[in-house]
């Protein structure tokens, strides 16, 4: 994990939903999601645009970093951890804005697996690293907030199916032949 004080820099970033969201509030949603509540977006326009639902809106926002307090993670042991604890409802760590991996959804049965002692976190940490790695950025204290600019919403009027297809049926075969490997080396 990496924790830096940001000067001075912007991210543009995304967000998908059914309505236009000009002011973000960081109280909404789920408190057990993967970096804890805030409001999620994603610098992946692509990402964001290929996920979304039929009539779906995109909002684009820009981040002003400077005097925040960004927490980094990669797909590494310390952010197993923190998805591990925020899955469970404890946001341990104090930061302004948290980025890092998207976990794919297979983190609610790969914890409760873990937790019945089925599998070890090597081999959970292993099984979220399988298929592509997307980010995601949550946007986590007011301070936070009122440094996220609003700045257009679009309509999505067309989705690729087939995209969406083969990259599912891609991870469910990739994901099995990693789980079928973790079994087989017991």
């Amino acid at each position: 994990m990496e924790k830096t004080k940001e000067s001075s820099r912007c991210l543009y970033l995304y967000h998908t939903g059914s309505v236009e969201i000009r002011e973000p509030k960081i109280d909404r949603g789920r408190k057990n999601a993967d970096f804890g509540q805030g409001f999620y977006l994603t610098p992946d326009r692509d990402f964001t645009l290929r996920w979304a639902g039929p009539d779906a809106l995109v909002n684009e926002y820009e981040l002003e970093l400077s005097e925040l307090e960004v927490h980094r993670f990669s797909r590494e042991e310390a952010w197993f951890d923190y998805l591990f604890q925020n899955r469970r409802g404890r946001d341990t760590l104090k930061a302004d804005v948290v980025i890092g991996p998207i976990a794919n959804d297979t983190i609610f049965d790969t914890l409760g697996v873990i937790s019945s002692g089925f599998l070890s976190p090597e081999d959970a940490i292993r099984l979220l690293r399988v298929g592509p790695e997307y980010t995601q950025v949550a946007v986590k204290t007011e301070k936070a907030v009122r440094q996220l600019k609003w700045l257009r919403s679009e309509r999505i009027t067309k989705l690729d199916a087939e995209v969406r297809r083969a990259e599912a049926e891609a991870y469910s075969e990739a994901f099995a032949a990693a789980m079928q490997e973790i079994l087989g080396s017991d």
